[in-house]
């Protein structure tokens, strides 16, 4: 069932089992998962079903610290959210992303991979990827084709990603919930604030606002956060009429830890040209699944890195690309064209002096950010048109992130050099010692983390293990700000999978 939330009168109280704050990702999966049950599900989303630049516009903020992307322009704000621009790219989570790294501050997850990993095949059905694994062996034997470079896997591995279409689920799922007994989508129906009971343990209502000046309440015995790293955290700190750092910050952690996955150029690989990269190809919109080299987790620990993968580009097309920071900083250029039409563009290949006999490819390494209690969102002075603190970022990187950046490709180097394959050349920003400024082209991919991060001491985090606000029994978060660390991949599949357990965990309690 579909209700515009502007066509309501004014002050209506809306009442439900359920809320669900925000239809992105995981508050769309979330409603899918109850839908056609007996328990009316309420999903409130701030704009409509496509892009309105006044809506676009409560997202507005300002930023500090190292340069990223235009506040305005790092989620949409419509039904389907970011997945309207979202590029596709699935691939799971590593053991060692849940583990407690001495060489990493506040690393280590409450809860394992082997908590996750069950609930990643119904992740894989909602951005509509193949049942398949993404063991390197499943896919040696799906595709004969597929040859993983000869290096010592202990050392540097072949990980395997799949492809979503990308699946856009403003469109995928539209008729479900709109069609849907029970689930009751509002649209227009901005949170601005969560009011809890007299001792704040428990929520009692939240109100929306949409700019027809209509305000309306909201009841349910359960309330869920699913909009995004950044509104999650503007919205619990926010909310502080009754808790006067905002909820659910008793201690000062929401908002911080704000990770991102650094993106970046990083150096040239120039193998013979008999060797066989069929496996580490992509080709925009055709390929269902590649390979990019990986870190072994006792090589991690030897050196004190962060988990990274390197992507093989051929030389002649990636080395003029432009970087995403660069392309993105005009807001209307980013929210209207989108970074999967970038990708898919065609360029004509800069000729290069390549010798006979070699190839040659650009390695791009995406590497998880350490978690930085100084790198957060905050609330601004200033305020949007329904009245909210906007949003501030300060995004900190450290030396760590420079210093496993250089050490992930001279792993990768000396195993192309031991195996007698080639050589890599470290790009000259990774070469230069001390802690010089980041490069321009330093930049991230969308890809925002951690600012309600878990912890089981409250002091430490902002939900615990089942994604619960700590000290609040019936407020929940969904999605990537949960993460304690980033990991080596894109967050998408994974937050839909940690939306999938703590959508069964809600239904065990509401059973009860």
């Amino acid at each position: 069932m579909h209700i515009d939330a502007k066509n309501l009168e004014n002050n209506s109280l809306i009442e439900g089992d359920i809320c669900i704050v925000g239809a992105g990702a995981a508050g769309i999966s979330m409603a899918m998962e109850w839908n056609n049950t007996p328990h009316k599900v309420i999903l409130l989303e701030g704009g409509g079903f496509k892009y309105e630049d006044e809506m676009q516009e409560l997202y507005a903020g300002k930023s500090t610290g190292q340069h990223y992307y235009p506040m305005k322009s790092i989620r949409l704000h419509y039904f389907g959210g970011t997945t309207g621009h979202w590029a596709g790219w699935c691939a799971v989570f590593d053991e060692i992303d849940f583990k407690k790294r001495d060489w990493i501050p506040q690393s280590g997850w409450p809860i394992t991979l082997a908590d996750i990993n069950p609930f990643y095949p119904r992740a894989q059905r909602y951005v509509e990827v193949d049942k398949d694994d993404f063991t390197l062996d499943h896919w040696l034997k799906k595709d004969k084709s597929f040859k993983p470079f000869p290096l010592d896997e202990t050392k540097v591995w072949s990980k395997m990603w799949q492809f979503s279409p990308p699946t856009r689920f403003g469109e995928k799922y539209k008729d479900s919930i709109v069609n849907s007994r029970n689930v009751h989508l509002y649209t227009y129906a901005n949170v601005v604030d969560i009011a809890a009971d007299e001792s704040v343990s428990a929520i009692r209502e939240v109100t929306v606002k949409n700019l027809a000046g209509k305000q309306h309440r909201v009841r349910a015995k359960y309330f869920i956060l699913a909009c995004c790293s950044v509104q999650n955290a503007r919205l619990l700190l926010a909310s502080n009429k009754q808790a006067k750092n905002g909820l659910g910050n008793d201690h000062d952690k929401v908002g911080r830890n704000f990770m991102e996955h650094l993106e970046m150029k990083t150096s040239s690989l120039w193998v013979a040209d008999p060797a066989d990269i069929n496996l580490y190809k992509m080709d925009f919109g055709k390929t269902k699944a590649r390979a990019e080299l990986a870190i072994g987790e006792k090589l991690q620990e030897k050196y004190k890195i962060l988990n990274g993968t390197s992507s093989l580009t051929p030389l002649e097309i990636a080395i003029d690309r432009p970087a995403f920071i660069e392309i993105w900083q005009d807001e209307e250029n980013a929210l209207k064209k989108g970074i999967a039409k970038y990708d898919e563009t065609k360029k004509q290949p800069t000729k290069l002096d390549i010798p006979k006999g070699f190839k040659a490819y650009e390695l791009f390494t995406r590497m998880e950010q350490a978690p930085n209690p100084n790198s957060r969102i905050t609330l601004d002075t200033e305020k949007d048109a329904l009245g909210m603190p906007r949003a501030k970022l300060h995004w900190e990187l450290t030396h760590l992130e420079r210093d496993s950046l250089r050490d992930i490709n001279r792993i990768i180097g000396q195993e192309v050099g031991r195996a007698s394959m080639g050589r890599v050349k470290i790009y000259d920003y990774l070469q230069k010692d001390g802690d010089p400024e980041w490069p321009s082209f330093t930049g991230g991919g969308w890809h925002h983390m951690g600012t309600t991060r878990m912890s089981e001491d409250p002091k430490q985090g902002v939900t615990d293990a089942n994604c619960k606000v700590h000290g609040i029994r019936n407020l929940y978060v969904a999605g990537a700000s949960n993460f304690v660390t980033a990991g080596a991949v894109n967050p998408t599949l994974t937050l839909i999978a940690l939306t999938m357990r703590l959508s069964d965990e809600l239904k065990k309690k509401i059973k009860k």
